[in-house]
């Protein structure tokens, strides 16, 4: 689906929120993509993101998705408001091991107050720079509800 951006400076926005947000530069989380209704972010694996059978912990993939998905809705948001989760459905379809992993959140729909998302997280078993037409292992599905929180200055992204 295509989408056009209601701020004409949509991705400075979110990635400047992107940069705000400390949890995911504690995990490592880089953010790769950004496009109208589109965001893809990236995480190298590190053991101390692991469960105890070396696999990525599923809040980790569940919190780097929800990102993703998160910003994916804010792309399409007018200035001046912030995206907040709703809720949100997690299957985890295979173990999360690779050398790294790529989240990417998808607006199925825009809505003015509510945006159903959709966003997975796929594991690569290469470092990024041997990956040639390698599509990783989808691992995570998330499908959720973005918030558009309007009249509330302290939270605008």
């Amino acid at each position: 689906m295509t989408f056009e951006a209601r701020d004409p400076n949509f991705e400075h926005r979110v990635r400047a929120s992107f940069g705000r947000q400390a949890a995911m530069r504690l995990l490592g989380v880089a953010m790769e993509r950004v496009s109208p209704g589109t965001v893809e972010l990236t995480l190298p694996y590190r053991e101390d993101l692991t469960q105890q059978h070396g696999f990525l912990h599923a809040g980790i993939a569940a919190a780097v998705v929800d990102s993703a998905c998160g910003y994916a809705a804010l792309s399409l948001m007018e200035p001046g408001v912030a995206v907040l989760s709703v809720e949100f459905k997690v299957q985890l379809l295979a173990p999360a091991r690779g050398a790294w992993f790529r989240a990417r959140g998808e607006v199925v729909r825009a809505g003015r107050t509510l945006s159903v998302v959709s966003g997975e997280l796929r594991a690569f078993a290469q470092a990024r720079a041997e990956v040639g037409a390698e599509e990783g292992e989808v691992v995570t599905l998330l499908t959720g509800t973005m918030m558009t929180v309007r009249g509330r200055p302290e939270l605008a992204d």
